[in-house]
């Protein structure tokens, strides 16, 4: 996209980006894969017009239909989480919501499986997404609890809201060649990101800081 709106001027330039990494590489975000993307990624662009002079805090903003934008450090941590140090060729990202997170993430693998639950915000995103000419995102209206079967198992998964516990079927649809998971898991107020890989039938869980998402929900909307 080579117009204004993502060259970006004012709040949205590219002093303002680059203070954002530098924010995150503070944080401890060491990938540089990862920080070029948050760097190129035009955030304004995710985001309602009214909060856009907001896009570039590290901070979450409401997309609407009681859901949200990540913050870029929390879209930066799972994104490392996830694809630090291994290949991933068939992933699963479970909450496509606005499209940034599936917009950071798409060039680092080869195969994105996308899952929204709320049908105005797929739609809203699937024509954003055609904008940046992502050819290797694939979108499904679909319950996040039951995962995509049909194209398991899954490299890697990624799931942008919290559920109570870990979600069977999204455990069963890892690769058991070291199939990774990142998640936040737990009830609001107490939430916890892990990242959990598989090892044929064993499970390992690492704790990866304290978050908060908004609650993962069954069904379709």
């Amino acid at each position: 996209m080579a117009d204004v709106r993502s060259a970006g001027i004012g709040f949205t330039s590219a002093r303002t980006r680059e203070r954002l990494i530098q924010r995150l590489r503070d944080q401890g975000i060491r990938d540089e894969r990862v920080l070029e993307r948050i760097r190129s990624v035009p955030r304004h662009l995710f985001v309602d017009e009214a909060l856009a002079t907001r896009a570039y805090e590290d901070t979450s903003l409401p997309i609407g239909f009681g859901q949200t934008i990540s913050q870029p450090y929390v879209v930066a941590r799972m994104t490392e989480a996830l694809t630090g140090g291994v290949e991933l060729r068939n992933v699963l990202e479970v909450g496509s919501g606005c499209g940034y997170q599936t917009t950071v993430l798409a060039p680092l693998v080869a195969q994105l499986f996308s899952i929204e639950r709320v049908r105005p915000i797929l739609e809203r995103t699937r024509e954003r997404l055609l904008e940046f000419g992502l050819t290797n995102v694939h979108f499904r209206h679909g319950d996040g609890f039951a995962g995509w079967k049909g194209y398991a198992p899954f490299d890697g998964i990624l799931v942008a809201a919290a559920p109570t516990a870990v979600p069977d079927a999204l455990l069963q649809q890892l690769s058991p060649r070291g199939g990774r998971l990142v998640l936040p898991v737990g009830p609001e107020g107490s939430q916890e990101l892990l990242r959990i890989t598989r090892r044929d039938d064993n499970f390992s869980r690492e704790r990866l800081g304290i978050v908060s998402f908004v609650p993962l929900v069954a069904g379709i909307a």
